[in-house]
């Protein structure tokens, strides 16, 4: 039984005891869920965040659950093994230097780190330490994602032409980061798994309407020597909320929309193109609903990552693969400030 496919029961019956304890650093807007998840699987010992207010209500939610506000008195503890990164983007490189120097295994929210270099060298700090390293790449471990990503593997969908996402809402709008870094590194992470190559060239554009140094609005378009095509829209200045991924293969064509129910989060299309002598007509089929297992994904991504602590295996999505979605990143931001300049990913 691999990691993601582990039991029910054994999800019940992990405990402190079995799973080594988590510290988890910042509990905002997503440390909360992380807290929620790890605490769910009875490995969370400490809650650690600067602000008395939020540690205040982590405690009356999690009265058994030890807060503190100082990093170093995490670090210090020999009874925390792993330390889960949930604070601003910023903060990423030099709070999971410190905990790696202290030989704790970690877990950092995306994006992994800014730069490419400091990337490489907490890698290397990992490799020399013998210890693990996780990003937080959540849709990696959806269910209906791991299902259209089977479903690609098997050949269901014939040679990939084309895959887009839109990542579209009303806010929640940041000032310490742009769009592009706040949604984007998710999209890039699940393009690069079905894709199962990297591209060849990136370019992006953006528009700044609410501050003129943040872009709200950003697109990034990837070429694949394969001829396969990608691009990313993203947006917290849209109307409505959307989340969908489509994927259009030669055979048929995929939409992983997770704004719907579960029932209908992964479909697909049969559609066939057939030709009237020199002309080609589309014959549309109704689309087929793919049953998929319903379970949070944060909560199979927080399981995989105590159980490849446990286990010494690599996390599907390790520093190697957070690195990747890192140079895209940096690549589109560049292209951004370049006037959408278009440039070729480096070897």
């Amino acid at each position: 039984m691999s990691i993601l496919e582990s039991s029910h029961s054994k999800e019940n019956n992990a405990t402190i005891e079995t799973y080594p304890p988590v510290a988890v650093i910042g509990s905002g807007y997503w440390g909360k869920n992380l807290i929620r998840n790890f605490y769910k699987l009875n490995v969370l010992k400490i809650i650690c965040d600067r602000d008395s207010t939020a540690r205040d209500n982590m405690k009356q939610q999690y009265p058994a659950v030890e807060t503190c506000s100082d990093f170093e008195e995490v670090l210090k503890r020999n009874d925390i093994e792993s330390v889960v990164i949930a604070t601003p983007a910023e903060t990423h490189f030099a709070l999971a230097k410190e905990a790696l120097l202290a030989d704790k295994h970690i877990f950092v929210e995306k994006p992994f780190v800014l730069k490419e270099n400091e990337g490489l060298e907490l890698i290397e700090l990992a490799k020399t330490r013998g210890l693990t390293i996780m990003v937080g790449h959540v849709l990696q471990y959806h269910p209906a994602f791991i299902k259209l990503k089977e479903m690609i593997s098997t050949g269901e969908l014939g040679k990939l032409n084309y895959i887009y996402s839109r990542r579209l809402n009303l806010g929640k709008i940041r000032r310490e980061e742009n769009i592009l870094w706040s949604f984007a590194p998710h999209d890039i992470s699940m393009i690069l798994a079905l894709a199962d190559e990297y591209p060849e060239t990136v370019l992006a554009t953006g528009g700044n309407y609410l501050h003129e140094d943040i872009a709200d609005v950003t697109t990034t378009h990837m070429e694949f020597a394969s001829g396969l095509r990608a691009h990313i829209f993203v947006s917290w200045l849209h109307p409505f909320k959307e989340q969908k991924l489509v994927v259009v293969g030669e055979n048929k064509m995929a939409v992983f929309d997770d704004t719907q129910p579960w029932s209908q989060k992964l479909l697909l299309y049969p559609h066939e193109i057939k030709f009237n002598g020199d002309i080609p007509v589309p014959n549309k089929a109704k689309p087929e609903s793919i049953t998929v297992t319903e379970q949070e994904p944060l909560l199979t991504e927080c399981r995989h990552f105590i159980e490849s602590v446990a286990t010494g295996q690599h996390p599907k999505t390790d520093a190697y693969e957070g690195l990747k979605v890192l140079k895209i990143l940096n690549l589109s931001q560049q292209s951004i400030d370049n006037d959408s300049k278009k440039y070729r990913v480096p070897k």
